[in-house]
């Protein structure tokens, strides 16, 4: 048994084994390829190649490629250069097994000083040993110092005839100018899914297994575009058991959402339904969904159903789902564009809150609170218009005063405990077109007209009289005032007064609030009516009846009539 497992071949993961050997096994970079097989063809092989693209798109497998093609002779060793090595000859087996003497990998991550940089170029002058070419394939090369790049301008501008560098890098930014002047650039693009869920399936037929459609695409879109990231996800997902690997399977193992509950979530939340779509989340997290994941996945229902609302003709993508297709179409036509413009900024905010918060479902869920009652909001150009109406017609339009611009620096503050109180030394605000309120009756109506509606309602309810006038207020707070209450008054009146206002709390009992003596005004008013003759006459009529109201009705003077034309004359 030792024997056996001593010459068992050891397993390679798919992402090492079905990595591609020519241009033609290379999926989703086909300018790539065409460009570089038609100047190998042509023997316009440049000296220096950048190659860029996020991670997993094949930039180290294109340079091991581009090495096997300068150096392949061909299976009778009589060739040169090609565009197709033949993967037969002693160089292209060295190459293809990271042993050739004359191909040096180098990674830059862990080798970023100028020494090992002068190590290499010294080696450049020297002629290769077995290959044509002598190359040189220096991965993640924007991780090199500045004087590694420095030292490397010179060779890299003018190399000897025998060497070829090769560059990778996923963050082009950080690589210099006179870096890149030098080499030819080449960008890798992201695969797109519909490529990827194919290939996978594929290399699934060839391992044997069976996976279903759907979880193939699942794959695809988890990997991002990037080939290597979803051969590692399909290496996990061979491993799940036997018979055919479904898509639940595979939700189960990214931890992601089952698509028609994202709908389900994203509809009550446009609904404004806080306790379903809770409930709903907890759920899904009780289920093992990650709630970062949630998030994005949100947004990536945000981001279809805005493109099937500005396109139509999107919906009817072949990689798309069928309920995908359906409810997004449902979904688009009930849904306004500012809407989900909104959806997709508050959700990528959030997405950031939930990734770092030391509870993530938490934070998830007052994301998505926060986006409930964001839902029914008026885009800013409707609050714009009706903005202009209130002000055309004197706050009709919003049910509420004319809304006045408030002053830019606030005005001087005070609070004292116990009838004492400390002027603030703040700048004085700019003036007000606003009457200065000449009672503390007034002080509540001004806060009322200027939409502070917190405010003036902690005035009327919590406040209780002391001493009033102009520029100084003394009272004494309700056991449920805010703590704040003084110091707010005092900034408020400085910006709608634009003068110096000192507010103070005092120990004194002070008067009723406005709100108890309205109170007491109207049981007032109440029982002189109940005392009126008729009123006693009516309810005694209808036994059981109550004052519900009373107002006061103006009767207008009755208008006198016209005089006769003759007697106008008489008066003439």
């Amino acid at each position: 048994m030792t024997d056996t497992l001593a010459t068992a071949t050891p397993y390679r993961v798919l992402a090492r084994k079905y990595r591609p050997a020519t241009f033609a096994d290379m999926i989703g970079q086909e300018t790539l390829v065409r460009t570089l097989t038609n100047a190998i063809a042509r023997g316009r092989i440049a000296q220096g190649f950048m190659l860029t693209g996020v991670r997993g798109v094949g930039k180290t497998t294109t340079a091991r490629i581009l090495a096997r093609a300068f150096n392949c002779i061909g299976p009778d060793g009589k060739g040169g250069p090609t565009p197709e090595p033949c993967g037969q000859c002693v160089h292209c087996k060295a190459i293809a097994e990271d042993r050739h003497i004359d191909v040096i990998e180098m990674d830059a991550a862990s080798r970023t000083g100028v020494g090992e940089m002068r190590e290499l170029i010294d080696g450049v002058r020297y002629a290769p040993v077995e290959a044509r070419f002598k190359v040189y394939v220096i991965d993640e090369v924007h991780m090199l110092s500045t004087q590694a790049f420095n030292a490397l301008l010179k060779t890299l501008e003018e190399p000897p005839s025998h060497a070829k560098f090769i560059f990778a890098t996923t963050d082009i930014r950080k690589v210099p100018v006179t870096v890149l002047s030098r080499c030819q650039r080449f960008d890798l693009r992201r695969v797109d899914a519909s490529t990827l869920s194919e290939y996978y399936g594929r290399i699934a037929a060839a391992e044997g297994a069976k996976v279903a459609p759907p979880a193939l695409a699942l794959i695809a879109r988890a990997a991002d575009g990037s080939v290597r990231d979803g051969l590692s996800l399909l290496d996990r997902a061979l491993t799940l058991g036997e018979g055919e690997i479904g898509e639940d399977q595979v939700r189960d193992m990214l931890g992601l959402v089952d698509r028609s509950r994202v709908f389900d979530l994203f509809d009550l939340l446009m609904k404004g339904e806080a306790a379903p779509a809770l409930a709903l989340v907890g759920e899904l997290y009780q289920s093992g969904a990650d709630p970062a994941l949630l998030i994005q996945d949100l947004l990536d229902l945000t981001h279809w159903l805005t493109r099937i609302k500005l396109a139509p003709e999107a919906a009817d993508d072949p990689a798309a789902s069928e309920i995908e297709r359906r409810r997004g179409r449902e979904m688009a036509v009930a849904l306004t564009l500012p809407v989900l413009t909104r959806s997709w900024q508050m959700l990528l905010k959030g997405l950031a809150e939930t990734s770092g918060a030391p509870s993530p479902l938490q934070a998830a869920e007052m994301v998505l609170i926060r986006l409930m009652h964001a839902a029914d909001m008026p885009p800013p150009g409707e609050l714009a218009r009706r903005l202009l109406e209130t002000a055309e017609t004197g706050g009709k339009a919003l049910g509420a005063s004319t809304v006045q611009p408030v002053a830019s620096s606030p005005a001087p503050v005070a609070q004292a405990v116990g009838g004492t109180s400390t002027p603030m030394a703040l700048p004085s605000a700019a003036p007000s077109p606003r009457p200065m309120p000449e009672s503390f009756a007034e002080v509540v109506a001004l806060a009322d007209a200027e939409g502070d509606l917190i405010l003036r309602t902690n005035l009327a309810r919590h406040v209780h009289l002391v001493h009033f006038e102009l520029g100084r207020i003394e009272f004494r707070p309700g056991a449920q005032a805010p703590a704040n209450l003084a110091n707010k008054l005092g900034q408020r009146l400085g910006e709608w007064t634009g003068r110096r206002w000192i507010v103070s709390i005092s120990g004194e009992a002070g008067e009723a609030s406005l709100e108890q003596q309205a109170a007491a005004a109207a049981d007032a008013v109440r029982a002189e009516a109940e005392r009126h003759p008729l009123v006693q006459a009516a309810m005694s009529l209808f036994p059981g009846s109550a004052i519900e109201a009373v107002r006061t009705l103006e009767i207008a003077p009755a208008a006198e009539p016209p005089e006769a034309p003759d007697q106008a004359e008489e008066n003439s």
